[in-house]
């Protein structure tokens, strides 16, 4: 994709056509620094990063003025700030980030009911049946936009255009607070000039390679003949990027999004070498993931354990249950087994984490006619209802009351790639 800076910015002008671009991509901007701004409104012409200021933290998300330094989210915090030394670093809340994104998202919802969420923070919309009531698609893009900003503060960019691909591009180039239609008529118009970095699924490597072959634009892309593309970035991948550079995209708006795993993660400020203080760190995350299982009806089947090492180095570990689950003590068993093996004399760890895939749903999983878990499983949804009426961490286990180790920790549900609030 591009800068994601909001220099390559282009909009729509009032008179374009956009009769045929029924899919709306609407993406909040730079999500999580403006959720904090609403806060500190000082800071609104400001670089601003969001995340901790410690030693090993990364930065969460940056607004547009800090990217323009090359601030970008999932950077060391460290090397942020050399290259942004006067900017305003914001500690995040995640429970505002969720709050602002149900209220954006119920909107979404008031306009049709096909919408496929996307992360926290951006949504596809099939707005074709909506236009009796709301008028045409750029009109209810700008719907969309007016109700989220009267109603919340916040911004969105839109893209409409008749594919998701095509919509989802749109978006990215209509940052900040833009709307731009690409009919279908012109998308051939609007995709083939493009850098190759705009290509849905083109990483810096994927870039490279095609940048070798003399491949600079989409355009020069749809036409390199199939085999050769083929043969210089795999066949899946090959076919897949010719098809979106002729603007072929037959995938329609999904309501529910099937997750593939869920997951947490801690980064440790330093170097942890104390494997009690770790293996208590994977009993939290544990915990963490099954909660997160149950509130979600789901069950898992492969546990996977994952450590980073200072050198970053990345190792991970899979057990595969017996039966599906989503409890926390048989996820800890089983992760806790996976680092006993990698806990040798001397272990330094950067980061710990763990990982819950194979999902299915829960009443369709099925208890095994003896269930081992039975009274964890009783304890764990009591201390739900408790959370849930008094708040998270007014149950915990006796090792959690004093930490060990001062962390950064970090969560994802991972269908695909993290979520890049833009």
């Amino acid at each position: 994709m591009g800068k994601q800076d909001g220099s390559e910015r282009q909009v729509s002008t009032a008179d374009v056509d956009d009769s045929t671009a029924t899919i709306l991509h609407v993406d909040l901007d730079a999500f999580f620094v403006s959720v904090e701004l609403l806060d500190h409104p000082e800071f609104a012409h400001q670089p601003v990063i969001v995340g901790h200021r410690g030693g090993r933290s990364v930065v969460t998300a940056a607004n547009y003025i800090a990217r323009r330094f090359g601030v970008n989210s999932a950077m060391p915090m460290l090397l942020a700030l050399r290259k942004c030394p006067q900017a305003v670093v914001l500690e995040p809340h995640m429970a505002a980030y969720q709050h602002y994104s149900e209220r954006v998202m119920s909107i979404f919802d008031d306009v049709t009911p096909l919408v496929e969420r996307l992360g926290i923070d951006e949504a596809f919309l099939d707005v074709a049946g909506a236009r009796r009531l709301h008028g045409s698609p750029a009109v209810i893009a700008e719907l969309i936009r007016a109700r989220v900003f009267a109603e919340t503060g916040l911004v969105c960019s839109v893209g409409a255009a008749s594919t998701k691909f095509i919509a989802k591009l749109a978006s990215g180039l209509a940052k900040p607070n833009g709307l731009l239609v690409v009919p279908a008529e012109q998308t051939l118009n609007f995709l083939h000039p493009l850098p190759v970095k705009f290509m849905w699924g083109v990483g810096a490597t994927t870039e490279e390679a095609l940048v070798r072959l003399g491949l600079r634009t989409i355009g020069d892309i749809a036409r390199l003949p199939l085999p050769a593309l083929q043969r210089a970035v795999g066949e899946a991948s090959g076919h897949k990027l010719h098809e979106l550079s002729w603007g072929r995209d037959g995938r329609g708006v999904t309501l529910v999004r099937e997750e593939k795993s869920v997951g947490h993660e801690t980064t440790f400020e330093y170097d942890m070498t104390d494997a009690a203080a770790l293996r208590s760190e994977l009993l939290r995350l544990s915990d963490a993931v099954a909660v997160r299982l149950r509130r979600g009806g789901l069950v898992g089947r492969r546990v996977v354990l994952k450590l980073r090492y200072p050198d970053f180095t990345t190792v991970t570990r899979s057990r595969t249950l017996a039966d599906p689950s989503n409890v926390g003590r048989r996820i800890y068993e089983e992760v806790s087994a996976a680092f006993e093996l990698l806990a040798a004399p001397g272990i330094r760890v950067r980061l710990i984490g763990v990982r819950m895939e194979q999902l299915s749903p829960e009443d369709s999983a099925g208890l095994a006619l003896w269930d081992p878990d039975e009274d964890w499983r009783e304890a764990e949804r009591a201390v739900d209802t408790v959370t849930a009426k008094f708040g998270r961490g007014a149950v915990r286990p006796a090792s959690h009351i004093a930490p060990t180790s001062r962390t950064a920790p970090t969560s994802h549900t991972a269908p695909g790639a993290e979520p890049n609030p833009g």
